[in-house]
């Protein structure tokens, strides 16, 4: 696993990477016209605003925060340039853990993806030990769905347009001692 990427913890620095993430137009397009209620959310583009006055608190929310919660950026081997981020968080609710993958728009469509999630659930299924992820959107974002059944995730349930898919720890290892990545 990891031919070309690696996950890497971002600094407390390293968070203009983030900020600049989360103001694209363009990779935040997915997240458009829908109503979201959290402060620095704009419907009309998707982004969602990440002032550096609000990183303090963040940083300390997310970083160092395993086993409730895992963040790292997605970064390239042959250059070490971040090309998007990947997290992890407990469900309070069910007996899995919620995850993301976010590229930037104009590193899409290169093949990083799979690659990207599958170390995440390395690290989750390995390092941190976790037994169940879930992840869940729009079922007519085909790519995702592709994406995650091709990573080892089984469809959970659909409902109102919104697909659910999980994968548990044995179906990790069982998929992954048969891949090589």
């Amino acid at each position: 696993m990891g031919e070309l990427l690696y996950l890497h913890v971002p600094s407390y620095n390293e968070l203009w990477y983030r900020q600049k993430l989360m103001q694209d137009s363009d990779t935040m397009s997915y997240n458009k016209n829908y109503t979201l209620d959290f402060e620095g959310y704009d419907q009309n583009t998707g982004c969602i605003a990440f002032p550096e006055q609000k990183w303090a608190d963040w940083y300390k929310y997310f970083i160092g925060q395993e086993p409730q919660r895992f963040y790292a950026y997605i970064a390239r081997k042959d250059d070490d340039s971040f090309i998007g981020e990947v997290n992890l968080h407990r469900n309070m609710n069910d007996s899995w853990y919620e995850m993301g993958i976010l590229l930037e728009a104009k590193h899409r469509g290169n093949g990083y993806a799979k690659e990207a999630i599958c170390l995440l659930l390395q690290y989750a299924f390995e390092v941190m030990n976790v037994n169940m992820i879930h992840n869940s959107f729009e079922e007519r974002r085909g790519a995702a769905v592709h994406l995650h059944l091709s990573a080892g995730f089984e469809k959970y349930r659909k409902e109102n347009g919104i697909m659910e898919l999980i994968i548990t720890r044995e179906q990790y290892f069982k998929n992954y001692s048969k891949q090589n990545f």
